[in-house]
């Protein structure tokens, strides 16, 4: 059995399908909230706004025009519902989260040759891992949500550009901004030998 694209399913939602509406949920439920999670830094919330992106996406189902890639459209409604988070919680303090794996539990550091990495080796990397996660995250909140799609969700130029209702250019503006940025605030990181 041919696994159906995303356009093929989101057709059929806008039919009725309630299975094929499902499927979408179930192919990106996981790689969205891992977007939430980095863009908004607490689970609970990522949780809800993933939700609250399938609620939208079902209840604009009839009105769904296929213009862009489904994911393009997806990210787009999840960009939006991230930035107004971020906006309505710039009062409280920030908490950093360890991203998870499918199972729920912390996701795996990368381990050296016999998979078992010295207790160094692990304090180095969290420490590593979290002035990085501080850097995107002090980025503002465009160049942070560019970097996220680019980097970790793996979305073109041209789909970023869309999400963002921005030129392919500007997009490309904006990234180079945002990984200066970034190698300016991590230079002590590559000079220490740690990344």
């Amino acid at each position: 059995m041919a696994i159906e694209s995303d356009l093929e399913l989101m057709l059929r939602v806008t039919r009725g399908d309630v299975e094929s509406f499902e499927v979408l949920l179930n192919r990106h439920r996981v790689p969205l909230l891992g977007y939430f999670v980095r863009m908004v830094r607490d689970r609970a919330l990522a949780e809800d706004l993933t939700q609250e992106v399938f609620l939208r996406v079902y209840q604009a189902r009839e009105r769904y025009q296929p213009e862009a890639r489904f994911t393009t459209w997806l990210y787009r409604i999840a960009t939006n519902l991230a930035l107004n988070a971020i906006r309505d919680r710039r009062c409280e303090p920030l908490t950093f989260v360890v991203p998870e794996g499918d199972d729920g539990q912390a996701a795996p550091l990368d381990r050296v040759a016999d998979g078992r990495p010295t207790a160094e080796q692990q304090m180095l990397e969290s420490d590593r891992e979290r002035t990085i996660r501080e850097a995107i995250e002090s980025l503002p909140e465009r160049q942070r949500a560019a970097v996220i799609l680019h980097k970790y969700q793996e979305v073109d130029y041209r789909q970023i550009a869309q999400v963002l209702k921005v030129s392919e250019s500007a997009v490309k503006s904006i990234l180079f901004r945002a990984y200066e940025s970034l190698r300016v605030r991590l230079e002590p990181l590559m000079q220490g030998g740690v990344v």
